[in-house]
């Protein structure tokens, strides 16, 4: 937004110049806020510690409610749950990891609580870049908490980035992330992919925290161009000379085309992992919802907030989720949490004595709710 500053100044009551800059900067905040009804946070400013207490009792789940969803063949393991709404029905998308590599499979629920397998949408292939590895996440889901989690579309499309790898085993070899589309979201079946990863490794741009290889990726829109791009790209990766991974950015204006966003991570202990970022818009703060593992023991999900999804306050108190039932006695990590009709819902994957599963904690205690 630009402002017309048409005051005059004579010869005799001109200002000095640092004093008029104030004043036009003073004038142009007020203009500002009377257009949006907020005052706007400049770019980089820390989240106060007050403000981060706040939203980590507004995002709190201290109630494990359980298992939502685990394979029948137990030797197999399902991970990264992406939960999304459409048309009055939740829905659901997670891999599966069955020895060769990852696979993506989609779910329904008419309650968030009680979920149903549809079957794959993106399978092995043979002779292509992403032959054994296809863990996809839906992108471009509304992030308003407590808003209707719908998925936009981009040229009459739905959109998905993906996990690709060629090489057989769990998350074996150099990874890179792909893009696939559909006309369909909630169909069971096969999405168009693109014929190579739009970030990988070996760009040419690639830095010293992402030249190894890259494992998750999320896509949102940026609807007020914070980052200048409309479309925002969180990843984690791991560099030949950072040995951990950590979170990083890209931008893109067509979905197709990214440009890595800043010349260090965003999220780093610069050791074990901060991965698998989820964001969700509180108000005028973002919120990312990420997993740790191994700077400290076992794999535990945190947060952080920011005013303009580049520069990040972390929260520096107790997880959100941490191993504490048998179920998830080894891991409890990799976050997806909305807020729906008050509640809030934190599904994450739970790795223990059933095996690797995706399992929910909630704000309230839903386990003796009657029907």
């Amino acid at each position: 937004m630009q402002a017309n500053n048409s005051t005059r100044f004579s010869s005799a009551t001109r200002l000095p110049v640092s004093n008029t800059l104030c004043l036009l900067g003073m004038s142009l905040l007020l203009l500002l806020v009377s257009c949006t009804g907020k005052q706007t946070s400049p770019p980089g400013k820390k989240v106060s510690g007050e403000t981060m207490q706040k939203i980590y009792e507004e995002i709190k789940t201290p109630y494990k409610y359980g298992i939502v969803l685990k394979h029948p063949d137990t030797t197999k393991l399902i991970d990264s749950p992406t939960i999304f709404r459409f048309r009055n029905r939740w829905y659901m998308t997670y891999i599966v990891f069955d020895g060769q590599g990852y696979e993506t499979y989609l779910a329904q629920s008419d309650d968030l609580l009680h979920w149903q397998t549809n079957g794959k949408i993106l399978s092995y292939t043979q002779n292509t870049w992403d032959a054994s590895q296809k863990a996809g996440y839906v992108s471009l889901v509304n992030i308003t908490w407590e808003g209707n989690y719908e998925v936009a579309t981009y040229k009459d499309n739905y959109w998905l980035s993906y996990l690709g790898g060629e090489k057989e085993g769990y998350e074996a070899g150099r990874l890179a992330v792909g893009m696939a589309s559909t006309s369909d979201v909630t169909s069971a079946s096969e999405w168009s992919r693109f014929p190579r990863p739009v970030l990988a490794p070996v760009d040419s741009a690639a830095r010293w925290f992402d030249n190894l290889t890259i494992y998750k990726s999320l896509i949102i829109e940026d609807k007020e161009k914070l980052t200048g791009y409309p479309f925002v790209m969180y990843y984690n990766a791991k560099g030949k000379q950072a040995d951990y991974e950590s979170i990083a950015m890209a931008v893109s204006e067509d979905m197709t085309t990214w440009k890595r966003l800043g010349d260090a991570p965003i999220l780093t202990r610069k050791a074990g992992i901060c991965g698998d970022a989820q964001i969700a818009k509180i108000n005028d703060l973002y919120v990312l919802f990420y997993f740790g593992a191994f700077w400290k023991p076992g794999a535990f999900d945190r947060f952080a907030c920011s005013y303009d999804l580049v520069h990040w306050t972390d929260w520096e108190g107790e997880d959100l989720i941490a191993p504490s039932v048998p179920y998830d006695s080894t891991y409890a990590h990799k976050p997806w949490v909305i807020k729906w009709q008050g509640t809030v819902y934190h599904f994450y994957t739970a790795v223990g004595s059933q095996g690797r599963v995706i399992a929910l904690a909630t704000s309230k205690d839903l386990r003796y709710t009657q029907p």
